[in-house]
């Protein structure tokens, strides 16, 4: 644990010296509400476990959300320290670093869209905690707040695929269509999301759901868990549970 709080503490001090965000007021749209926060900037930390046919996996991950200009913008950047139940060489070690930058062209009070792309890198420090590959992942994002606003939905069309990296690896080609529902009451909210991924290498499909329970204890201050769930033939995981803390500044 000492480990992965140190290179948080590096990682963020290094990004937060390299960008400046303005201190605009959140605008109230299909993206500022609780887990989904395209306006201000955020640290999230989050423990994930999952349970697989081979072994189970726990990523420990620290995630930066920074708005830069007029906020129609947002870069994002991902560290995760994975730990394995498995015949892996490390049994702790970094995963795949990824960063990503998010656009909103069209945002109004109830609906909005957002394009985003992010890039992984081959840094898993073992195979077993990486795809062994550089992948891309371009995105579109719609957003629409509903039955006067007391639900958000959001639905992902999103591409994965593969530019470098090991030959020896299976290329990366997969589509993803997720839609996920958003219920806001008080400081809580509850979420469910159902994401259908099509793996063309493997030609089938590795889907999963999700439910969430969440609630904000300060005004800068949000807690979460998280239970999921793989299902169809093919799926990568069998079950899971993620905790995760958000800290706005």
């Amino acid at each position: 644990m000492n480990k992965i709080q140190l290179l948080s503490i590096l990682f963020f001090l290094f990004f937060h010296n390299l960008l400046l965000a303005q201190e605009n007021d959140t605008l109230r749209s299909p993206f500022s509400e609780p887990r989904y926060h395209y306006f201000l900037k955020t640290i999230i930390f989050f423990d994930e476990y999952l349970d697989t046919d081979n072994g189970s996996f726990n990523t420990t991950q620290v995630r930066v959300l920074l708005p830069i200009g007029n906020k129609a913008w947002n870069l994002r950047f991902d560290l995760p320290l994975i730990s394995a139940n498995t015949n892996s060489i490390n049994k702790t070690a970094i995963g795949d670093i990824g960063m990503g930058v998010s656009y909103i062209p069209y945002l109004q009070n109830n609906n909005g869209i957002a394009l985003r792309t992010r890039v992984y890198a081959n840094t898993a420090a073992d195979p077993n905690f990486g795809t062994g590959k550089w992948v891309v992942m371009p995105a579109v994002i719609y957003g629409k707040y509903l039955y006067e606003k007391k639900f958000l939905w959001l639905s992902t069309l999103e591409f994965q695929g593969s530019f470098a990296g090991a030959n020896e690896r299976n290329d990366i080609n997969v589509t993803l269509f997720e839609n996920v529902l958003l219920h806001f009451f008080g400081k809580n909210w509850v979420a469910g999301d159902v994401a259908f991924r099509y793996n063309a290498t493997l030609d089938a499909f590795q889907n999963n759901a999700f439910v969430e329970f969440g609630r904000k204890i300060t005004p800068n201050n949000l807690v979460y868990i998280h239970p999921s769930a793989g299902f169809g033939t093919n799926r990568t995981y069998n079950f899971g549970i993620e905790i995760g803390v958000l800290i706005l500044f």
